[in-house]
Formats: structure tokens, sequence, C-alpha cells
């Protein structure tokens, strides 16, 4: 599904280049559940950003699902990301004017789905994550973990195959994490290819794949048969 071969990427801090990825070679197959993990600045974010196409590399090469991004207009990498890729992020990124059913619907409509479309995918998305009783609510009479099912939601409205958290659980209270954490683990058991990125390595060791970075580089790249959860 996802292959990365000899990937760099240098960023300019003022005057001074940073090297943010460092020959980076990585495969990723459908289905997987992997988290990326490390100290900050260790190019984790940059990584998942790089294999979400938000961002190109200054050299190597990328396929996804066999396909040669590097050779994509910004078009047709949008494009890409919109059928395939859902996003899910610290921050919930959700409009405040709009209920949950309506930020979850959002996607659906740039993309010029019928009402009758929208509805029923909307619906069937928010009883997933278990907030069909909360779709008629705004932002800010939601709790954390609430705000963060809604960005779920919202991430795999279009049923894409890969979902990528950069941080999912980073606002949220234990409790509340935990309940993010199922939802997406439930996803993933349906499917849908995880990809975590985080700081919180009891989270990070329930993937049954565990990529560590250090200064731009994969560091460890270690497949545990089963995710904690399931051998607890």
């Amino acid at each position: 599904m996802i292959k990365l071969e000899q990937i760099n990427k240098t960023y300019m801090v003022g005057e001074s280049p940073l090297r943010a990825l460092r020959d980076i070679s990585l495969r990723i197959e459908s289905g997987e559940y992997l988290s990326i993990m490390g100290p900050s600045g260790s190019g984790k974010s940059t990584l998942l950003n790089m294999i979400g196409l938000l961002d190109r590399p200054d050299s190597g090469h990328y396929w996804f699902n066999q396909v040669a991004t590097e050779t994509l207009s910004e078009e047709q990498r949008a494009s890409m990301r919109g059928e395939n890729i859902g996003f899910i992020f610290q921050s919930f990124h959700l409009i405040n004017r709009l209920t949950a059913f309506e930020n979850v619907e959002l996607p659906l409509m740039l993309a010029q789905q019928s009402i009758k479309q929208r509805r029923r995918a909307v619906a069937e998305v928010l009883d997933l994550v278990g907030l069909s009783e909360r779709s008629s609510h705004k932002p800010n009479q939601l709790s954390g973990g609430q705000l963060q099912r809604v960005a779920i939601a919202r991430a795999i409205v279009m049923r894409p195959r890969l979902l990528l958290a950069d941080e999912p659980t980073g606002n949220l209270d234990s409790h509340s994490g935990g309940e993010v954490i199922e939802v997406l683990e439930k996803l993933n058991r349906d499917g849908i290819t995880l990809i975590m990125v985080t700081h919180d390595q009891h989270l990070g060791d329930r993937a049954r794949r565990h990529i560590r970075m250090v200064d731009g580089m994969i560091d460890s790249d270690k497949v545990v048969k089963e995710s904690s959860d399931e051998t607890a």
C-alpha cells in the first residue's frame, strides 16, 4: 500500500538547514496498525505529513497504492488524499458554529454528494463513534473526548483506506483518551490502516508495529504479533 524509498526532507530555520528526514525507507501494508514514536524534533510529524501527501520530499520516492506520487500535480495529490486518507490531529479543527452532524458532513458537501447520500453516511459514522445522540450539538456543548470522536467521524466519512492520527489523545484526559483509542482500534479491526504518532509510550505500545525515530532517521522498526490490549 505504502512504500517510501530514500526519502529526505530539509527545512530552513532562519538561515540554518534542518534535516527533518534522512534517507527514510519504509513499507506499510494494508490493514496495519503502526505507531511512530520518538523525542520532539525527531521527524515523526514530518514523516506522517509525507505519508499523507501534505508535504513533498526533497529527494527519494513514494508510492501510494503503486502510484509514484512525485509525478502527481497538486490537484492530483489533493484528489488522492480526499479519496484515500483521513486525518486526525491533536487539535480538533471543528467549526464552532456548526453542529456535530454538519461538521462531519463537510467533506461530503465538498465532494458534491447528494443530500440523501450525505445524511445516510453521516448518520452511519456518528453511530460508529457513539455520538448519534449528540449529532445536533455544537462543539461548545461537547466534551473533549466527544469533540475528538466528531473529528474521527469527519475523517472516516469518506471511507478512507488509511487513517493518520497525530497525537490524537494529546488534549484529552486518560478516560477520554482511552475511549478515542478504542474507536480508532475498532476502525483498524474493520480494515482501515492506522498510523499513529504519539509521545505516549503506553499508547504507542498498543500498536502491532512500533517505529522509533531519532534525528530524522528510523532508529528501530519492530513488529509484534498482537497489540497489547489483545494480550492483556
